[in-house]
């Protein structure tokens, strides 16, 4: 029986010795799978982080057009639209001539003058809403044309 002990033993050694191979395997595998997960989620996260880039820019871009536009129609006599594109000395002549208007129309002069920077800022709103997003980023943004 003595043998037939010291040959459980051994089984059970060798039994012992397969399963930390298999578990030194298994665990092997498991961290390179992780690494790869690792580094697929990293370039993914690269990828969705420069999608996101592009489109903010893109989005701002036509964002910016709108409204500009938008506040062109709507508050333009105040030249709020020239302040949105960072034309800030226009947007201030703008401004400035609605609020002298203002003052001067108890004397009848100032409401045509109102009317005119707002209808200024009407067309200009309305040409900004009819352009293509790329048109309007080169001729605003780029060129930086003030006015018209």
């Amino acid at each position: 029986m003595s043998d037939d002990n010291k040959d459980l033993g051994n089984d059970l050694n060798d039994m012992l010795d397969d399963a930390k191979d298999n578990a030194r395997k298994a665990g092997d595998k498991i961290s390179q799978k992780a690494h790869e997960f690792s580094d697929e989620a990293k370039e993914s996260a690269k990828e969705f982080s420069d999608s996101a880039k592009e489109t903010f820019n893109t989005v701002s871009g036509e964002n910016k057009k709108v409204l500009a536009g938008i506040l062109g129609i709507i508050l333009g006599c105040f030249g709020v639209h020239k302040f949105i594109l960072g034309y800030n000395k226009e947007g201030g002549i703008l401004l400035g001539i609605t609020l002298l208007g203002i003052v001067l129309s108890c004397i009848g002069i100032g409401v045509i003058v109102v009317w005119l920077t707002g209808l200024v800022g009407l067309i200009e709103g309305i040409i900004y809403l009819t352009k293509s997003d790329e048109e309007f980023y080169r001729t605003y943004q780029i060129g930086k044309k003030s006015w018209f």
